[in-house]
């Protein structure tokens, strides 16, 4: 068993418990035994039926004991089964319950671990004693596992701290970075968003003594995007109201813009969402916007400059990740020279063309669709740390060319012209369509080294089902003139993928 000092917490009623339910669940990841300790009566199924529902997103989900069937399983985000040693003959039969398989994909919560007490040695032990109403638990766990649960309850301290002491968790999504999100719902029925973003620290340095994020002008603390969003907020952009923050800790619990998407029922894009969403951009770059961005009393976020280590480290990620997965090995010294070479001339354009503040994942699951606003408050925009100064036309071509979305060449022209009609008279059309086709491609050229990354590096391989419309998007922005050396060049290299 760990030797740590154990977690004690008191647990003066039910509720209590079941909100330790809650933030256990966000704490557990696959491959975790949760062991509950107590004598009968002491809440552990009731703590185990907490955690389940809690990952199920339902409340109401049926959680029988498994008493007599010794485990009970459920098909959830994160696989759970639910034992019950109380009747278990002799320890050797849990071979036969399959803890082993169970545990490569999903969570065991063990009642009456004592039962087969050697196979739970490493295990999150959860003991649960009497306190006179209430009850007194103390959890003892490896140290990986201790920090996840001194965080979750950190999170629980400060919805509290933040007047939603009675405050339900609920997992929402956890994006290609180091971010997640959860969906707060309070005893008034409000629904809330936590962002938990620890601030960056320990990343290795790839290039000049600096981590990755910093050469790529990523936000490192969600200092940025309070900043941001407040800036956008005063602009009449509807980012989220900020309600409650942690900077320290990186935790700001923030207003729910709803759920609507920018797809249809049958799950394709819809032309007349995407048109607006461009129409907004044209809107916010026909405003000058401050660098310094206050943030609270004494704190100001610097929007940083979407500079050429920027655009050179973003586009690199093809040659560092995707390469090796397409071809099976490095991308060599020479390589490398000419990528740099023909990309070189390419962001210099893109470092004197128009420039505005840059989003830079500004496309449909960053943008919430609506339909009871009016005006640009349809549009809730929620991803804008990572906010910079740099071209205007990189965000209409995110949109345009939706990682995420099959988006024809019909719509992506809808929102170009959308955009380019609200510019109004003067905005020089020939420059905008330079920048637009440079950015796409070098978008898209960093993309292909994410999703790779994100499927080798992250356990993420659902990325890869990706790649073959980013590679179309590829094609599509090479055909304007300006790119025709790196066209020749990414055909030559089968970076453009099965063209038929």
């Amino acid at each position: 068993m760990p030797t740590a000092d154990p977690i004690v917490l008191d647990l003066p009623d039910e509720a209590a418990t079941l909100r330790l339910g809650e933030d256990l669940a966000q704490a557990v990841r696959p491959g975790d035994v949760v062991a509950l300790h107590g004598d009968l009566g002491m809440g552990k199924s009731t703590l185990a039926r907490s955690i389940i529902r809690a990952i199920a997103d339902d409340e109401w989900l049926e959680v029988p004991s498994p008493t007599f069937t010794l485990v009970q399983s459920y098909a959830l985000r994160i696989p759970i089964h639910h034992f019950d040693l109380y009747r278990l003959s002799e320890a050797e039969e849990m071979e036969e319950l399959g803890l082993s398989e169970v545990l490569a994909e999903g969570v065991a919560l063990v009642e009456w671990p004592e039962r087969a007490s050697d196979y739970f040695i490493t295990a999150i032990h959860v003991k649960l004693f009497e306190q006179g109403e209430g009850r007194r638990v103390e959890i003892h766990a490896p140290e990986a596992a201790r920090a996840r649960i001194v965080h979750s309850l950190h999170v629980r301290a400060f919805l509290d701290a933040s007047g939603y002491p009675g405050a339900s968790r609920r997992y929402m999504l956890g994006d290609a970075s180091i971010r997640a999100y959860e969906t707060i719902r309070t005893e008034a029925g409000e629904r809330l968003v936590l962002m938990d973003a620890p601030e960056r620290r320990n990343e290795p340095a790839v290039r000049d003594g600096l981590p990755y994020s910093r050469i790529a002008r990523l936000a490192q603390s969600v200092a940025a995007f309070v900043g941001v969003a407040k800036c956008l907020k005063a602009h009449g952009f509807a980012a989220p109201e900020i309600h409650a923050m942690d900077l320290d800790a990186g935790l700001l619990l923030i207003e729910h813009l709803g759920d609507g998407t920018f797809l249809l029922p049958d799950g394709s894009p819809s032309a007349e969402r995407y048109a607006e969403a461009g129409r907004l951009l044209a809107a916010m770059h026909g405003q000058q916007w401050p660098r310094r961005m206050p943030v609270r009393e004494g704190v100001e976020h610097m929007v940083p400059d979407y500079d050429r280590a920027a655009f050179e480290i973003e586009a690199s990620l093809l040659l560092d990740w995707y390469v090796p997965f397409a071809k099976g090995r490095p991308a060599s010294d020479e390589e490398r020279a000419e990528f740099a070479r023909l990309w070189a001339p390419l962001i210099e354009r893109l470092l004197t063309c128009e420039q505005s503040l840059v989003l830079r994942d500004y496309h449909s699951p960053n943008i919430i669709w609506r339909e009871d606003q009016e005006g640009f408050d349809r549009l809730g925009i929620i991803d804008v740390q990572d906010a910079a100064m740099g071209p205007a036309a990189y965000d209409v071509a995110s949109l345009a060319m939706d990682a995420r979305v099959d988006i024809s060449e019909e719509i992506e022209r809808v929102v170009v012209e959308a955009y380019c009609a609200a510019r109004g008279s003067g905005f020089d059309r020939a420059a905008f369509e330079e920048a637009y086709a440079i950015t796409a491609a070098h978008r898209n050229t960093k993309i292909l080294g994410i999703f790779v990354r994100l499927a080798k590096r992250d356990g993420k391989p659902g990325y890869l089902k990706h790649l073959p419309r980013i590679q179309d998007y590829l094609r599509r922005a090479m055909n304007h003139p300006v790119l025709a050396d790196l066209h020749a060049h990414y055909e030559k290299q089968g970076f453009l993928g099965d063209q038929a």
